[in-house]
Formats: C-alpha cells, sequence, structure tokens
C-alpha cells in the first residue's frame, strides 16, 4: 500500500483512474474508505487522488497538537510526491476547511476549488460546541462515537432505513485501522481553530459551495455564509440531506461536483 512520508508524516494515500488530478480531503475521523461512493463515479474522469490525514486511517498519529494549516502543508506535500504541479481540489467538512488554507496559501496550484458541508470559520459557537464534545469523547468507547456520529451525520429519512444505517455502523465498526480518542480530539481541536472569513474573499478560482439542508453537524448556513463571502462562488444546496452526503446522497453530491467540474475546466 502507498504511503508518502512528507512534512513529517507518513500519509497513506491511493490514486485512482486517469486524466487531471482530483485531490480529494476528507473530514474529521474520516479515512480513504469514506470515498468509496466517490471514487467510481470520479475516477471514470478524473486521476482521484484519496488519501487519509495525519491522526486517522492508515496515515502516522501526530506527536502533539496542530493546526489545520498544518494539515493543508500536508496536502500539499502529498501533492508535490505525487508531482502535481495543480489540481482540482475537493474538501468535505474537516477537509473543506484544510481545503481553504491549500487554496489560500497555494491559489496557483488549484484549477478549482469544490468545499462540500464547511465553513469558513469555526468562531465562538464552533469552538464550545468542539469543547463539548472533547469532554466527553474519553469516557466512550469506540460503538459509542460511531452511534454518536452516525446520529450527527445521517438525516431523520436515512434512520428510517434500518437495514442500511445497521450496515453502515457495521462497516464503521469493522475499519481495521479505528481513529483513538486522542487523536479524534486533536483533529477536532484543530477544526474549531479553523479561520479563514477575513481571507477567503481572495479565493480566486472557480469555487463551488455545497451544502445539505438538514446538516447539523454544519448547519446549512455555514455554508451560505462561505459562499457569501466568496465572490462569484456558486452554492448547492442539497434538499433533504444531512452532514453525511458522501453517503446518504452519493449520487447527488457525485454528480454536483462533477458537473461544476465540467462546467468550470472543460476537458481538454
Amino acid at each position: 500500500m502507498p504511503h508518502a512520508d512528507v512534512n513529517g508524516q507518513r500519509l497513506y494515500y491511493e490514486v485512482h483512474g486517469e486524466g487531471e488530478p482530483l485531490l480529494c480531503v476528507m473530514g474529521l475521523s474520516a479515512d480513504t474508505l469514506a470515498w468509496t461512493l466517490q471514487v467510481p463515479a470520479w475516477s471514470q474522469r478524473y486521476r482521484t487522488i484519496v488519501f487519509d490525514n495525519r491522526d486517522v486511517g492508515q496515515s502516522s498519529m501526530a506527536g502533539g497538537d496542530y493546526e489545520v494549516a498544518d494539515m493543508a502543508a500536508d496536502a500539499l506535500a502529498l501533492a508535490d510526491h505525487l508531482e502535481l504541479d495543480s489540481f482540482h481540489l475537493v474538501g468535505v467538512s474537516m477537509g473543506g476547511a484544510i481545503a481553504q488554507e491549500i487554496a489560500l496559501s497555494a491559489p496557483e496550484r488549484v484549477r478549482t476549488l469544490t468545499l462540500c458541508v464547511t465553513f469558513a470559520g469555526a468562531g465562538a459557537w464552533g469552538r464550545a460546541q468542539g469543547a463539548s464534545w472533547s469532554k466527553r469523547i474519553p469516557s466512550m468507547s469506540r460503538e459509542d462515537r460511531v452511534d454518536e456520529l452516525l446520529l450527527l451525520c445521517l438525516s431523520e429519512q436515512t434512520f428510517e432505513n434500518a437495514e442500511f444505517v445497521t450496515f453502515l455502523r457495521q462497516m464503521l465498526v469493522a475499519n481495521p485501522n479505528p481513529q483513538p480518542a486522542d487523536a479524534f480530539i486533536r483533529q477536532l481541536t484543530a477544526t474549531t481553530r479553523h479561520e479563514a472569513r477575513d481571507r477567503v474573499a481572495a479565493l480566486a478560482m472557480p469555487v463551488h459551495v455545497i451544502g445539505a439542508e438538514h446538516d447539523i453537524l454544519v448547519p446549512v448556513w455555514k455554508s451560505k455564509e462561505l459562499a457569501e463571502l466568496i465572490p462569484g462562488a456558486r452554492l448547492t444546496i442539497l434538499e433533504g440531506a444531512a452532514h453525511g452526503v458522501n453517503l446518504e446522497a452519493a449520487e447527488p453530491f457525485n454528480a454536483a461536483v462533477l458537473d461544476f467540474l465540467a462546467a468550470a475546466a472543460p476537458a481538454v
């Protein structure tokens, strides 16, 4: 399995398909398995790169606290390792915060920017939410954490499909690379310190913000705020979807991403 030793981390990554590079950055506590329903669709048109952030999956665990900008530096170092001069960039949730920092620090390398169920700044509200969550984590079992994440990420409608929820829960619990509680807290804490509301107006590449109507983890108003702060940004709200759009609304989510990429940067 490929790993890249970059920026003081050891990052696990996968490359699927051929074509223009599409670098995909996942969110809190999620590894490359979270892209399972995206890779088959996106890799038909793009060279799709997925990877595990530091502190999750098959990548290295961090030795201490860090910032979202540090995870952005990890991703850029991975792009260097893969000899990607420029790339399309997709970020989901925490990955969307990371993607903002990538695009702000190296705008010349980002062909298009897609920011999904994410936010421009956590603010005092987000920090308080994160602090409360962090206090609970050490006393929770791995299964309890999975159950809470499912409640936060899936819609009421999806929960009516008991078979799907049970299947998804079993898959998450059976993940052979479970995230340690301290790693979860480090990622969460970094995310709550993300603040780019005073900087994202500088983003000049084509930007697409995708929100979810029933998102209770990152409320849809955070997506709307982000889109309003970026001149010319396109905003798409997926009706009826919750935070886990990549799982419960994979088909419309995949289509929204691909349609934007095709319109913003037609294939040569």
